[in-house]
């Protein structure tokens, strides 16, 4: 099993929630026979306490991944097991876990208060008991002095946080998080991923969460999984997977702008792809790579030259310091070393020697 650093808090105190997949095989019902499933044989472990993102396009995967833990959708073969337990057969309040939505799904009739307290007064709880784990949530989540307000007295921002309480209040052993950000402005997003990461810190509870968007999954996660096709073409933590992509799918759709893939540059040998990334080239006057600037992109901070080389194009990350080149102008540029990746040309696999 993979390993990883487990956080604790006096909500959860002995955090558990390991979460399996073994030969986890999903197809649609209705699909024809002869058709691929959409996820083919996943095998991951998720350690207790650990937070984990999934990312991919659009269709790979990633959401009925959630989905099946959660119950809603029918596993076609292989098993999930949340604490060694197999819970495919289990109805989803069966499972100890708790799913958070990107659409909220707060009732609009209901104070803060009540929202948060819906599920554990449905479960017959004590009322002494459902005030305790509901102050405690609304503290972590500073929702306080909002607790008698109603939805539509809330900004986005505040909403998400009543949903995130409401989960927060069952205790469960695994987080399911779906999308919850997509709904927010950019300010308001990345304002809710430090308060995801405080909330996880504080609670130590096993989380999957799932995104198309790299900067949350790098952000939020201490391992992530990018998904390809319904299969893991990487698994590890968020520097393993920007730092040592595994496939030229991997180097491509993590980073922005994506790492460079080159067929015909310099010194690069046949059936191979050579991989540098845009903040990984020097401006070298009059030695390596002769480029010719076809746009420039000032970014406050920093600019993107865009160049050709040959007759492929190239992209530069620039300190807002450095003088860039001028559309239209000719200059040099060289690879660092000790940060070219390589590629099979035929696989896309990683290549450890060239």
């Amino acid at each position: 099993d993979w390993s990883s650093d487990v956080c604790s808090s006096d909500l959860i105190a002995n955090p558990q929630g390991k979460l399996e997949f073994r030969d986890v095989v999903f197809k649609y019902p209705d699909a024809p026979s002869e058709a691929a499933p959409l996820l083919n044989g996943v095998n991951l472990t998720l350690n207790p306490g650990e937070s984990v993102a999934l990312i991919g396009v659009t269709g790979c995967g990633k959401s009925t991944l959630l989905r099946m833990v959660a119950g809603l959708e029918e596993i076609t073969s292989g098993t999930v097991s949340i604490d060694a337990r197999v819970v495919n057969d289990l109805e989803p309040a069966k499972r100890d876990i708790a799913m958070v939505f990107q659409n909220y799904a707060l009732y609009p009739h209901m104070s803060v208060f009540d929202n948060m307290a819906y599920g554990l007064k449905i479960a017959k709880r004590p009322l002494e008991e459902i005030k305790r784990r509901v102050d405690k949530a609304a503290e972590i989540l500073e929702l306080s002095h909002l607790l008698q307000r109603k939805p539509r007295e809330l900004s986005g921002g505040q909403r998400q946080r009543v949903a995130m309480g409401r989960a927060i209040v069952r205790e469960p052993q695994v987080f399911l998080f779906d999308e919850p950000l997509s709904n927010l402005d950019a300010k308001l997003r990345a304002q809710t991923r430090l308060e995801i990461q405080k909330l996880h810190r504080e609670l130590g509870i096993t989380s999957l969460f799932v995104t198309h968007d790299q900067v949350e999954a790098m952000t939020l996660a201490q391992r992530m999984i990018v998904m390809n096709g319904g299969h893991m073409e990487q698994f590890g933590t968020p520097e393993e997977v920007y730092n040592r992509p595994a496939s030229t799918f991997v180097a491509s759709f993590m980073g922005s702008p994506p790492m460079n893939l080159l067929l015909n540059a310099p010194n690069v040998l046949p059936g191979r792809v050579m991989g540098i990334r845009p903040e990984h080239l020097d401006l070298t006057p009059q030695t390596g790579w002769s480029l010719q600037t076809e746009t420039v992109e000032l970014l406050g901070a920093e600019r993107l030259v865009h160049a050709r080389l040959g007759d492929e194009l190239i992209t530069l990350r620039l300190d807002a310091a450095v003088h860039a080149p001028e559309p239209g102008a000719a200059f040099h540029a060289t690879p660092r070393a000790d940060r070219v990746h390589w590629f099979d040309a035929m696989t896309g696999n990683r290549m450890e020697t060239v």
